[in-house]
C-alpha cells in the first residue's frame, strides 16, 4: 500500500468492501480483541444483534478504507489487533451491547468509536452504552405527549361544559317566543287606560238629570 507497491485485486477489493460498511454505518465502535477465540467472536457477533456487524480487520486496509470515506482521523484508533463493529442502527444500543459483552469476554476492551462525524476515545466510547437508547428516549417522548394530550383534552371537556352550563343559565333567564307573545304589550297596556271613561260622581248625575227634567217641562 505504501513506497509505491501496488495493492492487489484482492486488496483493492476489501478496502472497497469496508469502505462500503464505513458508508452505510450510522456509528463504528472499535475494541481491541487480544485472545478473543474464534467460538468467541461467533458468539459475541450473535449478541450484538443483527443491526450491527462485527468484523476483525487489518490496520492497514482499514485506513485506507477510511480515508477514501473521509475520515482519516480513525487512525489513531487503528493500533494492535482491532475489530469493528459496524453499526447500521442505534449506536447507544449498539454500545450497550459491547460493554455487556466486554463483561462477557474479557479480551474485548473498547478503545473508542466514531460517530456523528467525531471520534471518541475510550472513556467516551464507553460512555455511550450510560446513555437512554433511541427507543427508551421515544417512549418517554411518547409517553409525554400521550399525557399532554389527555390533558388537553380534559380542558375541552372543561370548557365545554362550562359553556353548556352557561348556555342553560342564559336559556332560563330568556323567555321564549310563546311566553312573550302571551305578555301584554305595556305601552298598548297605557293606551287602553286612557281610553277608558272616567267615571262620574253620583252627585253630579242626579243634578244632570234633574235639569233635564226641568227644560222638559
Amino acid at each position: 500500500m505504501s513506497g509505491g507497491v501496488m495493492p492487489s485485486p484482492e486488496k483493492v477489493e476489501q478496502v472497497a468492501r469496508l469502505k462500503g460498511r464505513i458508508s452505510s454505518s450510522q456509528a463504528l465502535l472499535l475494541a481491541e480483541y487480544r485472545g478473543l477465540s474464534v467460538k468467541d467472536a461467533t458468539e459475541l457477533r450473535r449478541t450484538l444483534g443483527e443491526d450491527t456487524r462485527f468484523s476483525v480487520v487489518k490496520n492497514t486496509l482499514m485506513r485506507r478504507a477510511a480515508g477514501e470515506a473521509g475520515l482519516g482521523e480513525l487512525e489513531r484508533l487503528l493500533e494492535g489487533p482491532t475489530a469493528v463493529a459496524f453499526v447500521a442502527g442505534d449506536p447507544v444500543a449498539a454500545a450497550k451491547r459491547v460493554v455487556e459483552a466486554a463483561k462477557r469476554f474479557p479480551a474485548l476492551a473498547l478503545k473508542g468509536a466514531f460517530m456523528e462525524g467525531r471520534v471518541l476515545g475510550a472513556d467516551e466510547a464507553r460512555g455511550l452504552a450510560e446513555l437512554e437508547s433511541r427507543d427508551v428516549m421515544l417512549s418517554r417522548l411518547a409517553g409525554a405527549l400521550k399525557a399532554e394530550m389527555s390533558r388537553a383534552a380534559g380542558m375541552f371537556q372543561t370548557l365545554q361544559g362550562r359553556f353548556l352550563s352557561l348556555l342553560e343559565a342564559y336559556k332560563e333567564k330568556v323567555p321564549s317566543g310563546e311566553e312573550a307573545a302571551a305578555e301584554p304589550d305595556a305601552g298598548q297596556a297605557i293606551q287602553d287606560e286612557a281610553n277608558v271613561p272616567a267615571p262620574q260622581a253620583e252627585g253630579a248625575e242626579s243634578a244632570e238629570a234633574q235639569a233635564s227634567e226641568e227644560g222638559e217641562e
